[in-house]
């Protein structure tokens, strides 16, 4: 599954609609996707940031120095967003929409898991 679905963003925004979350985003590019997630990111950051989003880290994966086969990933975008539901309202808006199948499409697999800052 690449796509949350809207039991998906049900279940997530129960957790704690107003609470503050950080996306972890695992990514497998596609043959060819990691030009096409680039496009995916340029639509991406200004629907984000709209709603006081900010990526906070995009990086290529290397070898994995601890990981069991199939667990390393091409890439990994963390994104930081105010509430749980800047972020539902940003996947649902019709404008990211318009772009989201750029992410779709340069994907063959995903993990997108919703992480609890802790102040250390």
């Amino acid at each position: 599954m690449i796509d949350p679905t809207g039991q998906d963003l049900k279940a997530f925004l129960e957790a704690g609609p107003d609470e503050p979350v950080v996306m972890l985003n695992l990514l497998r590019f596609a043959e060819g996707g990691q030009a096409g997630y680039l496009e995916y990111l340029r639509h991406f950051r200004p629907h984000a940031e709209a709603r006081g989003a900010r990526v906070l880290h995009y990086g290529l994966g290397g070898d994995a120095l601890v990981a069991e086969d199939g667990q390393a990933w091409d890439a990994v975008l963390v994104v930081s967003y105010p509430t749980r539901r800047s972020f539902s309202e940003m996947v649902r808006d019709p404008a990211y929409r318009a772009g989201a199948h750029l992410r779709t499409e340069s994907l063959v697999e995903a993990v997108l898991q919703p992480t609890v800052p802790v102040d250390l």
